[in-house]
């Protein structure tokens, strides 16, 4: 088994990665939002100011300052650069569990926003910047899954990228379709900036063609099967890896995190709309994310953060 420091912060590189990449496409959509300069626009600053926990509102009245603060601030610890310098860290700490192509890779991206020209950089052109981050840390997934081993390792890393992703997809959902005070949203100009925010305009597109309602994008990122930013998909993929990462551990008086996966993957894969609808889709997710952070913590106690006694011999 992984010794219980290599695979947190491998968890926590994938956490931090798609942490990263969430926040730049939040800002890029947000700044192309505003040059339509309508009272929509003001509406999808709001959703992105919303969806990164931001409790003051009227930073959306200044959508490029708020977008700069979550590309560049180091002070603030859900900026792009304070995402990289914590998986750099990361990274650096199990230089030996990953490959060079990641490192360097997640090196030069790290050093390029990092560096004295990234203030200018992104003066000069903020779409560009934040495009050429997010294509760079596709690149990064991209070298993990070519060039690392898909060993524990591995699962690992893709644990922290796909539990990051469906609280980070779940809790932008429920900031569009579950604030009881603002209602759901349900401006097309909105609707279509949400998809964009969540990577999923195109492949929504294909499935339910230039009919963009709320009830389908509910369902196409709560419950597609075939779309890697659904919830649904993510769950599945969570459950996968700890089912592999687990299948030779026996911890009694336990309910391991790959069952609790196990049970948030099933209650999805026979989700019905209506019914949710019916319901009330806000508290089903709620549920989700109170279920996503109960798997992070079973995998922590699983793990990393586990009694000695429990790996010793009887």
């Amino acid at each position: 088994m992984m010794l219980a420091r290599v695979a947190d912060s491998l968890y926590w590189i994938g956490r931090y990665i798609e942490r990263a990449e969430h926040m730049a496409r939040l800002s890029d959509v947000m700044l192309n939002a505003t040059l339509d300069r309508t009272e929509a626009a003001y509406e999808v600053a709001q959703i992105a100011i919303a969806a990164v926990g931001e409790p003051d509102p009227s930073k959306a009245a200044n959508p490029y300052q708020a977008a700069l603060a979550l590309a560049l601030d180091r002070e603030d610890a859900g900026s792009i650069t304070s995402s990289l310098a914590k998986a750099r860290e990361n990274a650096r700490q199990v230089r030996d569990q990953i490959t060079t192509e990641t490192w360097e890779r997640l090196n030069l991206l790290y050093l390029r926003l990092t560096g004295p020209s990234a203030d200018k950089a992104f003066a000069d052109g903020s779409s560009t910047f934040l495009h050429e981050a997010i294509a760079d840390l596709h690149l990064f997934k991209g070298a993990a899954d070519a060039t690392m081993s898909h060993g524990e390792g591995w699962r690992f890393l893709l644990l922290g990228v796909y539990l990051e992703r469906a609280q980070l997809i779940g809790r932008l959902l429920e900031v569009c379709f579950g604030d009881a005070r603002r209602g759901p949203i349900t401006d097309h100009f909105a609707l279509t900036s949400l998809l964009r925010m969540s990577c999923a305009l195109e492949p929504y597109l294909r499935v339910y063609t230039a009919d963009i309602q709320p009830r389908f994008i509910q369902e196409f990122l709560l419950l597609d099967e075939e779309f890697p930013r659904s919830i649904r998909f993510c769950t599945s993929r969570i459950e996968e890896h700890l089912s592999s990462l687990t299948r030779h551990m026996d911890v009694p008086g336990q309910v391991g995190p790959e069952r609790l996966a196990g049970r948030l993957k099933a209650r999805l894969q026979y989700a019905d709309m209506d019914e949710l609808e019916a319901s009330g889709v806000s508290a089903f997710l709620s549920s989700i994310l109170d279920e996503c952070a109960a798997i992070h913590r079973g995998l922590y106690e699983t793990f990393v953060a586990y009694p000695l006694e429990l790996r010793l011999p009887a």
